[in-house]
């Protein structure tokens, strides 16, 4: 199969040194931070999508190869580390010189190792191309898109960052569906190829719409005037990467983040090859990872609007409560119907987790140093997604079946709760937060 789709990216390349810029008569009360939301938005729909489409190509992939599944898995686990040390560097060239290098760069990192999945034939492709690669690429899925939004919106951060966030919940609404579609019309293969280019271009454009913050074209936050921006000054703490690891808050909701993704790499991965397992079909299968993302969306956008009156520290109890009960659910869940409902539950759960991550840590520590403290935490949360896809796939081939595998996921759901639970409340205004 040709690989001339290699020729693209020295075009893409100069894209670095590109700016789009919107005209400069612009509407009265225009606001560019909700460009900046947008752009996030649907880079996030191309970074997250690409991504969890893994789950549908698995099957196949261990098929036609003959591979066992704690060997397949170990490319999501690889993934996952290599997106929690990429974060660390991200989150710091994010604070320093901006979203934009960082996007393009991990755009093009994970377009190439999207479209070179279609050339795999060797375990160590596998675990280069969608390990190495788009793992490096995911760094790119949080750190400097969200960190970059919390700049550009204090009264109404907690909307802003669930409605970019809601990018993520279509990406897993509709790659997947996407991806089962080309592989039943196309093959594997072309199906990757298709997705890859896709993702490389669309990132790389989506990247050009991003400003670090308002500073850089002489504006405030959230669109206000000198004078209201004085009415409504930040008191809350700013910390140092050093400061904020230093501190008990970091410690517990590290812990609790690392109990989140050790559930959600899981179930993210594992969840289609379960379905199919026990006689329901791939495309049924496929339906219900897009419900998953569908109520993504609805955490999403909600819980972060939720957190804006209630605090943050309490949605998140609420969206670790509803990932407890999801995943009690899962065990008795053998019929399609109850799958949807699992998918309603978790995917609800899923997307707040995710949209309310960036939020907590602003009112904990500040937005001085957010992208590098986000990037940490979420360094954090890899050994719990490295570890966990991992012992499911090995579980599955030692005993046949999940079981075991989704119990596990019922202890940290419930430990992340409690240590959720452990944490002092934010305060992202008017007032300094206790920690």
């Amino acid at each position: 199969m040709s690989i001339a789709w290699l020729g693209i990216i020295p075009v893409l390349v100069s894209c670095f040194r590109l700016e789009i810029n919107l005209p400069d008569k612009r509407p009265a009360g225009f606001f560019y931070g909700y460009v900046v939301v947008v752009a996030g938005l649907v880079a996030s729909v191309l970074l997250v999508g690409a991504y969890t489409s893994f789950g549908v190509f698995f099957k196949p992939l261990a098929s036609e190869f003959g591979w066992m599944r704690a060997t397949t898995s170990a490319a999501t686990s690889i993934a996952s580390l290599v997106m929690g040390f990429s974060g660390i560097p991200a989150g710091r060239l994010t604070d320093k010189y901006g979203p934009r290098m960082v996007l393009v760069a991990c755009g093009l990192i994970m377009g190439s190792g999207i479209l070179l999945m279609s050339q795999v034939n060797a375990l160590w492709q596998l675990y280069l191309f969608y390990g190495v690669m788009v793992g490096a690429g995911m760094s790119a899925a949080d750190v400097p898109i969200v960190a970059t939004v919390a700049r550009w919106f204090v009264k109404k951060r907690g909307m802003m960052i669930g409605i970019t966030k809601v990018g993520a919940g279509i990406g897993i609404m509709v790659v997947p569906l996407l991806a089962n579609w080309l592989i039943s019309g196309y093959g594997w293969r072309q199906a990757y190829l298709i997705i890859g280019a896709i993702t490389l271009v669309g990132i790389v454009l989506m990247a050009l719409l991003f400003k670090r913050d308002p500073g850089q074209i002489g504006a405030l936050p959230d669109g206000a005037t000198e004078l209201a921006a004085a009415g409504s000054t930040i008191k809350t703490r700013q910390f140092s990467v050093k400061e904020a690891m230093a501190t008990r808050q970091f410690w517990i909701f590290s812990a609790a983040w690392f109990s989140f993704m050790f559930c959600m790499q899981v179930v993210m991965l594992h969840i289609v090859p379960h379905i199919t397992d026990i006689g329901i079909s791939p495309t049924i299968a496929a339906t219900i990872v897009g419900v998953i993302g569908g109520f993504s969306i609805l955490g999403r956008f909600g819980l972060p609007s939720l957190s804006d009156s209630l605090g943050t520290k309490a949605t998140y109890l609420i969206s670790f409560s509803l990932l407890v009960i999801s995943l009690v659910w899962l065990q008795f869940a053998t019929e399609a119907w109850m799958f949807y409902l699992f998918a309603a539950i978790y995917g609800t759960a899923h997307g707040g987790s995710f949209a309310l991550l960036s939020p907590m840590l602003a009112g904990l520590f500040g937005l001085q140093s957010l992208g590098a403290i986000l990037g940490v935490t979420l360094f954090a949360g890899t050994f719990g997604s490295f570890i966990s896809p991992l012992l499911a796939g090995r579980i599955f081939d030692i005993m046949g079946n999940y079981r075991l595998a989704f119990l596990i996921l019922v202890v940290f759901s419930v430990i992340g709760l409690i240590l959720i639970s452990l944490l002092a409340s934010p305060r992202s205004r008017g007032g300094r937060n206790d920690s």
